[in-house]
């Protein structure tokens, strides 16, 4: 707005004292203060409210005006409240600066303008960037993208003097204006808008973290050609972007709000840009799934591989390494909401995997542009491509110098493993994603060892699959398992069903039980020692604190009871698995 508009408004009661040739300069913004020196807190273009309490004698006003005009504010208004009338030496010092000066009636209160000029200015801010994206929506909608999401943020901040961050379901930073978001944040704030989007709560959402509110609004396209939306909450909730407002919207005006919808819908637009650029990598993941999960020969697997290592990592010039990541998404029935198995949860796996692939710390759309996922059924299955070892590591780093690195380092790391880790992927996701699974979903996900040719890559999808069937055995609503893990027995036990359980460790341990419970005999404690010392008689008894003999009695007293040998592997086994599943 013009200051000229100032005096044209009656309500406000002002008077002209000076400067009427610059009742054109831009109002920006209003401040009120009683400072000497109020310059840190102006940044140009206001409309400066005073009390004039600063103001003790005639030589206290040229620097006042000075700092004011300094800073570039477009005007000064005086109240006449505390002295009457306004100082001429102020009115002496506002025509030296050319700074235009307003008298206030005693009966106006600052609010009133305040509450007028705030009114006018982000109105017409509003209006204006309206305007510009509705210019750039028909851009992006008639050709290929302006820029992407950071021109309709950038023009946000410009403008109307919002920060706001476009960010992925996990909280990882898809595009931001000026500072990026910390990561903590970001996931914070993801959890909040799913948590929140599950309950069915009307958007924008609010949320206060580390001090700070923000307004959370969901990304998604709801104009001309858009996908239908879906039947249940749960097909999106997990997949959706959200934009980030530091600011609380709670009581915008009705325009403002539909101005930050029209920028959702911008962005959204790109959003499906983006990812109907990733149908050729979803289609070769899915040409591969299918010659593997179909027995192809390996040449035929190994001819598709080479068609997907350029797209996948340009420029490599090395063939790569791969890895399967398998991931599944259940959902229970809820209240009325539709049955969990008419939820397609497939699609809702696949764009969830695709994220979690994605390196937290690297910020942007595109960071995704080296994985593949397929979906089949209920599984989300990813082909993720690896620099081979020698390319991976350092060209000073040979196999004596991984081995001297630092003890702090993960293991893996150390012996050189490559890849992908089950824990890491989902270190930086679990809660934002626990909050949008809430009580009636579960994200389970196996990943296989690295593979070095198209003849593994059978074994790797099974590796992954069963991986992720031993995440499905743990509580929890995120849960990953990697195959470094299926050489454990312990793992397997939890597959066993209760009633199979129960009886088999019934059949080999409660006889003993029941002999200990009469004699006090500890055989089921000799039994355990014994099977912990690899059948060491002279370890066992001396870690029982008893003669060989002894032992032998015990042991042979076990063999009895349960009509089995100690001496056979096979029998030492049967005890060592009764003993752990009991």
């Amino acid at each position: 707005m013009r200051l000229r508009a100032l005096l044209e408004t009656d309500a406000l009661g002002l008077r002209l004292l000076g400067g009427e040739d610059e009742l054109d300069r831009t109002v920006r913004g209003v401040m009120t203060t009683d400072l000497r020196d109020p310059s840190r807190y102006l940044s140009g273009g206001e409309l400066v409210l005073t009390g004039l309490a600063w103001h003790r004698d005639a030589a206290d006003s040229e620097p006042f005006v000075r700092i004011l005009a300094g800073a570039g504010v477009a005007g000064l208004a005086a109240g006449e409240a505390e002295l009457g009338d306004i100082p001429a030496d102020l009115v002496e010092a506002c025509l030296h600066h050319r700074l235009p000066l307003f008298a206030v009636h005693e009966t106006v209160a600052f609010a009133t303008i305040t509450e007028y000029v705030v009114r006018q200015v982000s109105g017409e801010r509003a209006g204006d960037l309206a305007a510009v994206v509705d210019r750039h929506r028909r851009l992006m909608t008639s050709g290929p993208a302006g820029g992407g999401p950071e021109v309709v943020l950038d023009l946000l901040t410009s403008d109307l003097d919002l920060r706001a961050w476009v960010l992925s379901p996990t909280g990882r930073q898809i595009a931001g204006a000026g500072a990026p978001l910390p990561g903590p944040v970001g996931a914070a704030l993801a959890g909040h808008h799913l948590a929140a989007t599950r309950t069915g709560r009307r958007a924008p959402h609010r949320a206060a973290v580390a001090g700070t509110t923000y307004s959370l609004f969901p990304i998604r396209n709801t104009g001309r050609g858009a996908v239908p939306a879906a039947r249940d909450v749960r097909e999106s909730v997990l997949s959706d972007w959200l934009l980030a407002v530091e600011a609380d919207a709670s009581d915008w005006p009705a325009p403002r709000l539909d101005l930050l919808q029209g920028v959702t819908q911008l962005i959204a637009v790109e959003r499906d840009r983006r990812d109907a650029a990733r149908t050729v990598r979803r289609r070769l993941a899915q040409e591969v799934l299918e010659l593997v999960q179909a027995g192809a020969a390996p040449a035929e697997i190994a001819a598709r591989l080479r068609v997907a290592a350029p797209v996948l990592l340009p420029g490599l010039g090395v063939a790569p390494q791969w890895q399967v990541v398998v991931a599944r998404v259940d959902w229970s029935a809820s209240g009325q909401a539709a049955a969990a198995g008419e939820i397609a949860s497939g699609p809702v796996a696949q764009a969830l995997l695709e994220e979690i692939l994605v390196d937290p710390a690297v910020s942007g759309p595109d960071s995704a542009d080296r994985i593949a996922v397929a979906h089949t059924g209920e599984e989300a299955i990813a082909l993720v491509p690896l620099p081979s070892i020698a390319t991976a590591l350092p060209e000073s780093e040979s196999e004596d110098g991984a081995a001297a690195r630092s003890d702090g380092e993960d293991a893996d790391a150390l012996a050189g493993e490559p890849g992908l880790h089950a824990d890491a992927l989902l270190a930086s996701v679990r809660e934002p994603l626990s909050a949008g699974l809430a009580d009636d979903g579960r994200l389970t996900l196996g990943v296989s060892a690295a593979v070095h040719s198209a003849e593994g890559l059978r074994g790797a999808l099974e590796e992954a699959r069963h991986a992720r069937r031993v995440a499905a055995a743990r509580p929890g609503r995120v849960c990953a398992a990697g195959h470094h893990e299926l050489a454990s027995h312990v793992l397997l036990l939890p597959f066993v069903p209760d009633d199979v359980r129960r009886a088999f460790t019934a059949r080999l341990l409660d006889p003993l039980r029941d002999y200990d419970r009469r004699h006090r005999a500890e055989l089921v404690e000799t039994l355990e020692a014994f099977l912990d010392c690899d059948g060491s008689w002279t370890r066992c008894a001396a870690r029982l604190h008893l003669h060989v003999n002894t032992l032998r009695y015990r042991v042979g007293r076990i063999e009895q009871l349960t009509g089995r040998d100690l001496s056979r592997l096979e029998d030492k086994l049967d005890f060592f698995l009764a003993l752990r599943m009991s």
